[in-house]
């Protein structure tokens, strides 16, 4: 077992207490503040004049401007609303100042955020809509009628904003005096329930509380060293984990300044970089991949001191390209999930120059980690197995669900296959679920993707398990190319030959023109397996 108060020097870890909390013991910090409203609070006490935010049209608001609406919109979800403690309201909004506005008021009154995916159909997201069961709706005016037959069904609250390109407002909402001097929400209580990624008949709705979310900041901020001092942006769906958590919770918390494009574009993003000297970017691998492909146009990015990249495995040569292209920038892997509040693992230093490279990087404070065998056993240190976390950021339960997945100690399966060196770095080889099976011999697929990205005609790849009536399933990669280049299937296998065994190489290869993704921004390997299935029916 791996615990993170004992991997972190004391500057970390120094001052952690044991405490208990709704029957368990967690490892938090001492003397912070119950919810993130009271912490940002505490921020504009430090620097009221100070920017928080610029939205996409460029306006920009001091902490105290942003409190200001908070209080505002709080107290009118409060009076006209009826919005209390434990109310569960949903979010539809895009990256902009309403987002962070709702949010930070529902949690003043104690409510309890749901994040609806922007780009999710209707009916996916009436499917969340009804599992969370919510008491009420602020949304974009684009995604207004989606929700009129639950207004309608249930009498809970539609809010729509307003028009954002003319400034900030939700439609209909009353300026109020400020009676509400003080937040209601507990460290106890549940204050996010986001729905983990998956078909919607699959996804599971995680619930956050105030202390998972405050000690998942906090870290972040320890191990990052973010101050009032940096600069950043929301290059993914505000409503992610990332975005809500490592992003604007972080950058709020530290009194730094954050910036909200509406949409991505990789060559906007830089551009915001070089003009408005961003130091820091916290994303996911695919995209840097977008970032790396406008390299050209920004050789020299001198105030971008630090990068930061979770939800799924970043190939080394992808990072190895980043670290060339920006030599003096320090780039920290990050391994956590929707249940782990954002961090679980962070790597402490440059992982682009380590011997290391490759790892997810050593345990956050107060968590724990475990490796396990199919039958539950832990396993030796450096042996694969799937991985377990416990900890401060760990989700207290999931939301009308009992499953195998959260242990009634406390244990997160995470269905992602990993192991441990000796140093408590942890390595993930592969989700379970991907890992593939050639004839009883397990074939991790980043292995795969890791070597495919040494050719420098590779512009994507992924590699899943094409069912085979012989093996059971043998290796497909799936390959976008560099534009303008040209490469074959045998080239493929002719650069793989000496570089991984005869049954890990791919047996079927796809080109595409773009590898598929998910709404949240993930590589879609369920539908680039059925791509394949397809392409050998039609044989």
């Amino acid at each position: 077992m791996f615990t993170g108060d004992t991997l972190w020097g004391d500057a970390l870890t120094g001052d952690l207490e044991r405490r208990e909390i709704l029957g368990r013991n967690y490892l938090l910090y001492r003397g912070v503040e119950r919810n993130l409203y009271d912490a940002v609070v505490k921020t504009r006490e430090r620097y009221p004049d100070k920017t928080a935010l610029v939205d996409n049209y460029g306006r920009s608001y001091s902490y105290e401007d942003y409190m200001k609406k908070v209080d505002c919109f709080a107290q009118y979800l409060f009076e006209e609303l009826g919005v209390r403690r434990h109310k569960k309201v949903g979010l539809m909004l895009y990256n902009g100042i309403e987002f962070c506005v709702a949010f930070l008021a529902l949690v003043k009154l104690g409510a309890v955020t749901v994040p609806l995916p922007s780009k999710y159909k209707k009916p996916e997201v009436l499917s969340l809509v009804e599992k969370a069961q919510l008491d009420g709706v602020i949304c974009e005016k684009d995604f207004c009628r989606w929700f009129w037959e639950f207004t309608e069904k249930t009498g809970g609250f539609l809010l729509e904003s307003g028009e954002a390109e003319y400034g900030y407002g939700f439609a209909g909402c009353e300026e109020k005096e400020i009676k509400l001097k003080k937040s209601v929400g507990e460290e106890d209580d549940d204050v996010i329930i986001m729905f983990t990624s998956g078909t919607t008949s699959q996804s599971k709705g995680a619930v956050l509380k105030n202390f998972n979310v405050m000690h998942a900041v906090i870290s972040y901020q320890k191990v990052l060293h973010i101050t009032e001092a940096d600069k950043s942006i929301i290059p993914v769906p505000i409503y992610h984990i990332t975005g809500m958590v490592a992003l604007l919770g972080l950058f709020l918390y530290s009194g730094a300044t954050l910036y909200l494009h509406r949409q991505f574009c990789a060559e906007r993003v830089l551009q915001c970089v070089k003009d408005q000297g961003l130091t820091f970017i916290h994303s996911s691998p695919t995209i840097f991949i977008l970032l790396l492909a406008e390299k050209e146009k920004f050789p020299s990015l001198p105030t971008l001191r630090a990068f930061a990249c979770g939800s799924s495995n970043m190939a080394k040569e992808k990072l190895k390209e980043l670290h060339r292209w920006l030599p003096e920038m320090c780039f920290y892997t990050v391994y956590g999930l929707t249940e782990t509040s954002s961090p679980a693992t962070i790597f402490p230093g440059d992982a682009a120059v380590s011997a290391y490279i490759g790892s997810s990087g050593i345990p956050i404070p107060g968590t724990e980690f475990k490796i396990v065998s199919d039958e539950g056993k832990e396993v030796p240190e450096g042996e694969k197995g799937e991985v377990l976390i416990r900890g401060s950021v760990v989700l207290d339960r999931y939301l009308n669900l009992q499953t195998e997945t959260l242990s009634q100690d406390g244990w997160l399966c995470t269905g992602d296959i990993g192991y441990f060196n000796k140093e408590g770095f942890l390595f993930i080889v592969d989700r379970k679920k991907d890992m593939i099976n050639y004839g009883g011999e397990k074939v991790p697929s980043f292995d795969v993707e890791n070597e495919i990205y040494k050719m420098p005609q590779i512009y994507e790849t992924a590699v899943v398990g094409v069912p085979d009536a012989c093996y059971g399933e043998v290796v497909g990669a799936a390959v976008a190319l560099q534009p303008g280049a040209d490469l074959g299937e045998e080239e493929i296998r002719d650069f793989l030959k000496d570089k991984l065994a005869k049954y890990k190489r791919p047996k079927k290869i796809m080109f595409l023109d773009e590898i598929p993704k998910t709404p949240n921004g993930k590589i879609d390997k369920r539908t680039i397996k059925k791509l394949f299935i397809e392409k050998e029916e039609q044989k």
